[in-house]
This record gives C-alpha cells, structure tokens and sequence, in this order.
C-alpha cells in the first residue's frame, strides 16, 4: 500500500493520510468491531493475501455481508467459478466455503458490490438502510 513505487493503477495520494493514522492489525479471523456483534470483520484471503468481508447487523434490515472482490458476480456462486486473476484461487475457495457457513449461520444476506445488476436494486445516498 505504501511501496516506494506504487503498483499498476494505485493513486498513493487518495489513501496519503493513512500512512501514519492509528493502524489496528487483525490477527484472528474474525474480528469483532463494537464488541456487540453488529459489526464483524471477518477474513476472506484469495483475491488478494488480506481480503475481508465486512457483517453488519442492522436494526431494520437485518445481516447483511459486504462480498468485497470475494464473489464479483452471483453467477460465480451458482457455477462455483474462481477468477483467473485471483491472487490464490485456492485460498479464494476456501473462504467462500467459509463465508457460506457464516452465511447460513447467521441467515446475512450477501451484497456483491460487483455484481451491477444487484447493485442497482440497493439503495444509494441520500439514502441508506437502518
């Protein structure tokens, strides 16, 4: 993130303050934002080495995931696709294996932000989700 010459596309001056803010390094797999479970970052490593997945547990809508690049369209779900620029697909099914669990325990909807269809159907500022 803060190489001496920035990989491919990265613009290091939109991200610039946080090279020295308050860092927090997730160790676990799971981390538990507010102590209260409405907030979970959970780890989701194959796209790229750190990868996670974001839960939140709202008072109206209920769970929801946030996919991130874990899953970039929902077919890649129903025909158990990888991509071929994963950084590890291996590892990437492996933790959709595991975010499917999480799913299904806790009955989150999965948001995919790449898939454009679905992501038309959610709503967008000014308004949000309670």
């Amino acid at each position: 993130m803060f190489a001496e010459k920035p990989p491919g596309v990265t613009q290091p001056s939109t991200y610039a303050a946080l090279r020295n803010s308050k860092t927090l390094i997730i160790k676990s797999d799971e981390y538990d934002v507010f102590g209260d479970g409405t907030v979970i970052i959970k780890s989701a490593p194959g796209h790229t080495p750190g990868r996670q997945v974001l839960y939140l547990k709202l008072a109206k809508t209920g769970s929801v995931v946030l996919s991130g690049d874990l899953y970039h369209y929902s077919e890649e779900r129903t025909l158990n696709r990888v991509p071929t620029f994963e950084f590890k697909q291996e590892q990437t099914r492996a933790s959709r294996v595991a975010i499917d669990a999480f799913l299904k325990k806790t009955g989150a909807q999965l948001w995919i932000q790449h898939d454009f269809r679905a992501n038309t159907k959610l709503r967008k500022a000014p308004d949000y989700y309670e």
